[in-house]
């Protein structure tokens, strides 16, 4: 395969040559042959070019090399025009927009995405962005090189269970929404992006708002927010061919294909996906199916579009990470020796957005919205009581047996629905309004099942040896105002949010687990940007966010220290520059938390973290975001991320423990630490990449990655703690056109370059004896050593 690569590579250079430099000039018109100031224009090949028409509707752009470019043209309340033209010499184009088809991702993400100068910090990645570093990986490994960002994969190789943090919050803390609807899980709050494998193949954009950020609906963002956009209406019919390949037998193949607009009315998208993988570490295996589709009509003053997409996965347990004392001699172990050691879930998603164009200062847009899950982990356990599952002991020959070796299921079915709706008028051209909400349900059971035991008691298959249901209730409603006053653009968001949850039962330890909580929440926020030039300003943005516990909170606590809501004062102060060649984002960033829901360090028996309240802490740090075109064959990027993470007057609880770490009926030993840094949060995150392109359609480039000490628990010991990381990655792209085929992309990544052998993340466990020895082991999971992907997409 990389053969054909490289022959492909040199055959086609064979007949290419470097060109010199030309001008592009595009006018934009509206139906009426009226210049359209303001429209957007972009111009892409390997680099993407963006411009706003002036008063006479033209921008230009200079110093374009000979080639083929990508021409995009939008306006509010405009269709999308796409071309594409060959550029051998000074060219003048036009295109003209027309009303009748008007933009699908700003009708569905305006409510609750940060606008161009917003006063908010936030990055925002384009389709080609995506398509750059799409190689089967889950989305979390798309986002690594923006600022902050630390990422991971349990069978450490990206494909199957991954996780994030942004400013050290997990993904409990980042909301994420799938063009507008919320994706959190409403009792965990996590996203798994394993439900939705191959999604970024789907994926128009993603803009992530570090911070509490402007988005609304779901689940409150104490880190981050993550808002997604699948693919918007395209004019023509298409078909595109992605199949990937790579370490550890790891294969995607994707198949998507779409109408065009037919009849200027009725547009349909489709994909089929399939990703699966052996994962670096022993037996981590991942099998993972997708489909997409959507079908819509674009009227001039309607837009109705059905949205229907699935995923189901089957991975091999990975959870236990490997323990400390095995890296040296075997970093790729695997304590499950099961052949069925999995999780198997499958989750299906249904959306219809209906979008209604009242005039051109008002647009409504309603949503309805049902997810439906359902899957379960099978594992075997030895030596299991039956009194743990409910079980009576047998007699055998006059031996009494109270414990067996069994299989068993753990098992989540779920349903999510509801509603979300905003309008959107326009009082004039520098005040608009924005008035929202939605109202949703989750109800789920969890139970377990025992397929098989050796001895089975008097217990029937299909029996459930605990049940617990759950219900959340989760309305909000929100209205922005937006103002310009010359070179002054304010904001004022204010949320309420109402949460009733109640979930009842046996939990799997057989212990009852009633819990019935509700919140009223008001989150405010508030911001100005101040435009220095049409290419510069600085903002500044405060913001107040209240989020409640998870359902872990509450069964992994005792019923006399129930976990309490968090709270946190978000102040984001940044500059931005946008030129030609150079962007360029700084920002300085201060949250600060009341109880505050932070990890101690320690899982449960499925891999959560268990997480306690801790009065007053704090994040403060400085981030850079930087882009630079050198020429137009170097292209330099970096981000940093430079922060304090800490708790004020930390109490640390310990478990007394006898040297063969067995419990004792003693009460547990305190310990106070006047300042001591948040688990799981380094100070420094670092980012680089270089590119090189010798020509237009081929690319070179080298990214590197670096994150400094992660401690395990909340004490700041290096004994408990993940060691710094650096690692180096290249990539290798060409695009081109063959025998009649407009676009051909050939993608090689080579990760990891130089074999580095790091961990991305652990925990730990322990206690300490009552002479004050403190007995303690991490367990950690370790990232793939050299590896590489290798994609050819193909669009027609």
């Amino acid at each position: 395969m990389i053969r054909l690569f490289i022959s492909t590579i040199l055959l086609s250079l064979s007949f290419m040559a470097i060109g010199q430099q030309h001008e592009l000039t595009v006018s934009v018109l509206n139906n009426g042959n009226e210049p359209l100031s303001n429209a957007s224009v972009t111009v892409s090949r390997t680099q993407r070019h963006s411009s706003q028409t002036d008063q006479q509707g033209r921008t230009e752009f200079s110093n374009l090399s000979a080639g083929r470019y990508q021409i995009r043209a939008t306006f509010v309340g405009y269709g999308t025009k796409d071309t594409t033209i060959l550029l051998d010499a000074d060219k003048q184009i036009t295109l003209q927009l027309f009303p009748s088809s008007i933009r699908t991702e700003e009708v569905l993400v305006t409510a609750t995405r940060a606008g161009d100068n917003a006063a908010t910090t936030y990055k925002n990645l384009s389709k080609e962005d995506i398509r750059r570093n799409n190689l089967g990986q889950d989305i979390p490994y798309l986002l690594d090189q923006t600022p902050s960002v630390v990422i991971g994969s349990d069978a450490g190789a990206g494909i199957g269970y991954t996780n994030m943090t942004i400013r050290g919050s997990d993904n409990q803390r980042i909301n994420v929404t799938l063009n507008g609807i919320p994706l959190n899980d409403a009792e965990s709050m996590g996203s798994f992006f394993v439900n939705l494998p191959d999604f970024a193949s789907s994926a128009e954009s993603i803009q992530i708002q570090r911070g509490i950020g402007t988005s609304t609906n779901g689940a409150g963002a104490f880190g981050a927010s993550l808002n997604i956009q699948s693919d918007i209406l395209e004019q023509n019919p298409y078909a595109e061919l992605n199949n990937s390949v790579g370490s550890y037998n790891t294969w995607k193949n994707t198949v998507k294909v779409g109408s065009g607009l037919i009849n200027d009315r009725f547009a349909f998208n489709g994909r089929l996906s399939k990703i699966s993988s052996d994962g670096y570490i022993d037996r981590a295996s991942s099998d993972l199916k997708s489909f997409y589709f959507d079908a819509g009509y674009y009227g001039n003053k309607h837009q109705l579009k059905a949205t229907i997409f699935s995923g189901k996965e089957k991975t091999y347990q990975a959870w236990d990470g490997v323990p400390e004392e095995m890296l040296e001699e075997n970093r790729r172990y695997n304590g499950f020796t099961y052949e069925n050691q999995t999780d198997n879930y499958t989750q299906t998603h249904h959306h219809l957005h209906y979008n209604y164009f009242a005039s051109e200062r008002t647009t409504f847009n309603a949503a309805l919205h049902y997810t439906r899950g359902a899957g379960y982990y099978e594992e075997y356990k030895k030596a299991q009581s039956f009194g743990s599952y409910g079980l009576a002991p047998i007699e055998i020959g006059g031996t009494t047996i109270d414990k067996t070796d069994l299989i068993r299921r753990r098992w989540l079915d779920n349903h999510f629905y509801g509603t979300v709706l905003s309008i959107k008028h326009t009082l004039n051209e520098n005040h608009n309004l924005i008035f929202g909400g939605g109202a949703n349900q989750y109800k789920g059971d969890h139970y377990g099942e025992v397929i098989w035991a050796r001895y089975a008691s008097d217990s029937k298959l299909g029996d459930k040896y605990y049940l617990n249901d759950a219900e959340k209730n989760d309305v909000n409603v929100y209205g922005k105002w937006n103002a310009t006053f010359g070179a002054m653009r304010l904001y004022t968001d204010l949320q309420y949010r109402f949460v009733d949850y109640t979930f009842e039962g046996y939990n799997h330890n057989l212990e009852l687990a009633d819990v019935n909580v509700k919140h009223h929440f008001f989150n405010p926020k508030i911001g100005a940007t101040y435009m220095l030039s049409s290419t510069a300003n600085v903002y500044a943005s405060y913001a107040f966010g209240n989020k409640e516990p998870v359902r872990k909170d509450y069964t992994e606590s005792s019923p006399n220290a129930r976990p309490k809501p968090e709270r946190m004062h978000d102040i984001e102060v940044g500059y931005r520059l946008r030129q030609e060649n150079i962007n360029l984002g700084a920002n300085a960033y201060g949250m600060f938390y009341k109880d505050q829901l932070i990890q101690t360090g320690e899982i449960n028996d499925v891999g959560g973290a268990i997480r306690e309240n801790v009065p007053d802490s704090y994040r403060i740090g400085l981030e850079l975001d930087a882009a630079w075109q050198i020429s137009e064959q170097f292209r330099w990027k970096a981000t940093a991320g430079l922060s304090q993470n800490k708790i004020k007057n930390y109490t640390e609880f310990i478990t007394v423990m006898d040297e063969n770490w067995t419990e004792l009926d003693v009460p547990q030993i305190e310990k106070q630490y006047s300042s001591t840094t948040i688990s799981f949060s380094p100070s420094t995150i670092l980012s680089n990449e270089f590119s090189y392109s010798p020509i237009r359609p081929l690319e070179f480039a080298f990214v590197s990655k670096y994150v400094s000490r992660q401690y395990l628990d909340n004490t700041q010991s290096e004994d408990r703690s993940v060691n710094p990381f650096f690692v180096n990655n290249i990539r290798l792209r060409y695009n081109f056109s063959l025998l009649g085929i407009k676009d051909i992309d050939a993608n090689l990544a080579v990760n990891n370059i130089f074999n580095e052998k790091y961990e991305s993340h652990g925990y730990t466990y322990g206690g300490i004896t009552p002479d004050g020895t403190r007995l303690f082991g991490n367990a950690y999971f370790p990232q793939a050593e050299t590896n590489f992907l290798f994609g050819l997409n193909i669009r027609f």
